[in-house]
């Protein structure tokens, strides 16, 4: 005699064996080709490991056009807007499409919201993924060491853009890099006089929500995790804990207060998910007990497939 829990999964079986494949098949396929934007230090693919591991191949699978942008990986944020609205022009006139929807991740956020606002026309959505929407309080902190401590803007400089050159190297951008642009751009005063230049999709207080739909005809939405230890095994997370000291017990996932991350529609701001995570790096280690970061993305193109742009 079958027991219940036996009885469960059969059904559940039954339900999954009896979707038809087209609507497995379909899943992700949105209407407008998928953009995704990388962070500070990011890249598209660099010496073989990919940026947004597993994410674009599973998108596709499920029917979307994934396109994976390579802007600077230290730079100002409207100098990486400009880089990316170029790149959006090009996949706009290779596919035929009409606008794009963008997905960055960290300073991806605000790259995407630049070229939304500046360029609406060429963008359906905007989806910002542990974006750096209200400032970082890294940033805060490192660029008071650099106005206050002789020579320590010589030293970050140096270092910073050897490693971002480093990584345009072998990931064949051939951008230009400023670390210090890009930590200035990314520090909370910055960030409030940015808002106040492009505002769309913004809520209008720190921790609040805005409209799906800005006054620009683009739709915002934003997701980011809060918990900075989640998988014994990821050399990163030991990094991402003492980073998240300097927000003094605010949610964050290592580089990006929960708060901070806000955009648009608000989906989640505190899966079991640090900044790396957000991305399924390193490799795709996460925790075990929350949702598959890729899910995340599946889900995503799911939701802008069904919406009416």
């Amino acid at each position: 005699m079958k027991t219940l829990a036996q009885a469960l999964l059969g059904a559940l079986m039954l339900a999954v064996l009896s979707v038809p494949a087209q609507a497995l098949a379909d899943y992700t396929a949105t209407r407008y080709p998928i953009v995704l934007v990388h962070g500070l230090f990011g890249f598209d693919t660099a010496a073989g490991v990919d940026y947004w591991y597993r994410i674009p191949e599973e998108l596709r699978q499920g029917g979307a056009q994934v396109y994976v942008a390579q802007v600077s990986a230290a730079e100002d944020t409207a100098v990486r807007g400009e880089q990316l609205a170029r790149q959006v022009e090009t996949i706009l006139a290779s596919t035929g499409a009409d606008r794009v929807n963008l997905i960055g991740h960290s300073h991806g956020g605000p790259t995407t919201r630049y070229v939304a606002s500046v360029y609406p026309g060429y963008v359906a959505s905007v989806t910002s993924v542990g974006g750096v929407n209200w400032g970082a309080r890294l940033a805060d902190v490192l660029q008071g060491v650099v106005d206050n401590v002789p020579f320590s803007g010589n030293l970050i400089g140096y270092l910073g853009n050897a490693l971002a050159g480093v990584i345009d190297l072998f990931s064949g951008g051939g951008n230009e890099q400023d670390i210090l642009a890009a930590l200035k751009a990314l520090t909370t005063a910055e960030t409030v006089a940015f808002n106040q230049q492009y505002p769309e999709g913004m809520p209008a207080e720190y921790c609040g929500d805005a409209p799906r739909v800005a006054s620009n005809g683009v739709s915002y939405f934003s997701w980011s995790g809060a918990k900075t230890l989640t998988n014994g095994l990821d050399p990163s997370d030991p990094f991402l804990a003492a980073t998240s000291i300097v927000f003094l017990g605010e949610p964050n996932d290592g580089l990006v207060s929960s708060c901070s991350s806000h955009l648009g529609m608000v989906i989640r701001d505190d899966y079991r998910m640090n900044h790396l995570d957000e991305v399924n790096q390193v490799l795709g280690l996460h925790d075990l007990w929350s949702t598959d970061p890729v899910t995340l993305y599946r889900q995503q193109a799911n939701r802008l497939k069904n919406y009416s742009f």
